[in-house]
Order: C-alpha cells, then structure tokens, then sequence
C-alpha cells in the first residue's frame, strides 16, 4: 500500500537506453511532485498530485520510482488494462461476449484542475470532471474490492 501522503523529490532525465522515456538520474532536473491518497483499495490508490516543476513524465517516473505506477502505464508499469475479472470474485464473462472489455486501457491519469497566471498576471483556473471510464474504475472497485485498513473516504 502507498503512505497516505508524501513529497517524491528526485530529479528526472532522459532514461539512458530508451528513447523517449525519462527516469530518475544524478544529474536530472529537480523534479518534486507532492501526493495524497483519496481512496485506497488492496490492489489500486486513488491519489491527487501536485507538481511543482513540469517535467516530462513527471507523476508516471515518480510514481514507478516508489513501487507504485500508474494502472495501465505500458512506459512504466506493466501496461495491463484495468478488468472487472481483477478485482471481483466469480467473475463470469457474459454468453454473448468472446473476451472480456477493458474498464480502463490507457494510462489512469488526469488533470481535473490546472492553476496558472497569465503573463498580466490574471489568474487562470480550470476544472475537468474526472472522465467516465475512471469513474467507472473507482465505481467497481468501491462494489466489488474491499476497502483498505484505515482508507480515506
């Protein structure tokens, strides 16, 4: 399980064999991304960042840097798509269908809110409800997957 809340201060840069992926590197930038745990199940967190530098891949190389990557992540993490037949018991496919649909089978991150400050010094804020297919996710693990010792709800 993730620690409830913390600061992930590791600097980032260019993965040293594989392009287009960045890593945790001596002399990357300093890169600090804060987290808090909203909910938390056995096998999945539902976490809130905040970064304060901006780089490539940020949340993703930090998350995968403390043992936790992001569902679905195939840069880093296991790339799996998030199933039904994970988290419930006795999960049966339906007569009709061959092969089971994915809840979710893109990387499970999203911005519901951005804050910045145009150049006039106006602030600017802009909120996204979280997208159906996440929402979906933390529905099914709220019925079917118990909820953790001590969880924030």
């Amino acid at each position: 399980m993730i620690p409830e809340e913390g600061t992930i201060d590791k600097p980032i840069g260019e993965h040293t064999a594989v392009h287009g992926k960045m890593a945790i590197v001596k002399n990357g930038k300093a890169s600090i991304t804060d987290y808090k745990v909203i909910e938390q199940w056995p096998l999945y967190s539902f976490v809130e960042f905040r970064i304060h530098t901006g780089r490539t891949h940020q949340i993703r190389v930090h998350m995968q840097s403390i043992g936790h990557p992001l569902v679905c992540d195939e840069l880093y993490g296991d790339g799996k798509p998030f199933l039904l037949s994970g988290i419930k018991r006795k999960y049966r496919l339906s007569e009709k269908d061959e092969e089971e649909r994915p809840l979710l089978n893109r990387v499970a991150l999203h911005a519901y809110r951005l804050e910045f400050d145009k150049e006039d010094g106006t602030p600017i804020k802009v909120e996204a409800p979280l997208p159906k297919d996440i929402a979906a996710c933390i529905k099914q693990l709220n019925k079917w997957a118990p909820q953790a010792p001590g969880s924030i709800q």
